[in-house]
């Protein structure tokens, strides 16, 4: 059983980084330096809950928002910003496996696959609803995902087994947005 937790909780950190990257690292960072939830001491991946690391991935989170707002060209930053979720999904991954006395060597495997999984379905997936809506209400899209990469972080952290659904959640959304994306949208057409 303990070996199904370390993989839930590893999996649902890497979705979780795969939605928004900054967010979950500092959740797990912070709570695996109070030993509440996940514990990193000891595996070889102390560095996740170090103050060093913990900076990197909030100057990283800071540089990320201020190039957002001042309109950096968005593919250049997805590109960016999904390369980190995969990087930190895999580290949290490996970590999770490695305070449970596994094998990090999977966890990285394994977190690279459920980072890239998660972004590619929610970048598609706010990408376009940031199309359909106005540019105010598109900008709260990316505190949203932030939202839910927290939630989905603490899930995980806590409910281990519930990160599952997540990932299935993911795969889904991934299918129906390129199902969405294939047909011409006919809602207007009866007009003429």
């Amino acid at each position: 059983m303990s070996l199904l937790l370390d993989i839930g909780q590893g999996a649902g950190l890497a979705g979780a980084s795969g939605v928004r990257p900054f967010l979950p690292p500092l959740l797990a960072g912070a709570l695996a330096r109070g030993d509440i939830g996940l514990d990193f001491d000891g595996s070889g991946w102390e560095f996740l809950e170090s103050p060093g690391f913990l900076l990197a991935v909030l100057a990283l989170a800071v540089v990320s928002y201020i190039a957002e707002r001042s309109g950096a060209d968005r593919r250049v930053l997805g590109l960016a910003t999904g390369v980190i979720a995969v990087v930190l999904g895999a580290l949290l991954f490996a970590g999770s496996l490695a305070a449970g006395n596994r094998s990090a060597i999977l966890g990285i495997v394994a977190g690279i696959l459920c980072a890239a999984l998660a972004y590619a379905a929610v970048s598609g997936l706010l990408e376009r609803a940031r199309r359909r809506l106005e540019e105010g209400a598109a900008a709260l899209l990316t505190a949203y995902a932030d939202a839910a990469a927290l939630v989905l972080a603490a899930i995980a952290i806590f409910v281990a087994p519930v990160a599952f659904l997540a990932l299935g959640a993911f795969a889904v959304l991934l299918v129906r947005g390129r199902g969405q994306g294939d047909r011409k949208y006919a809602g207007l057409r009866i007009l003429r």
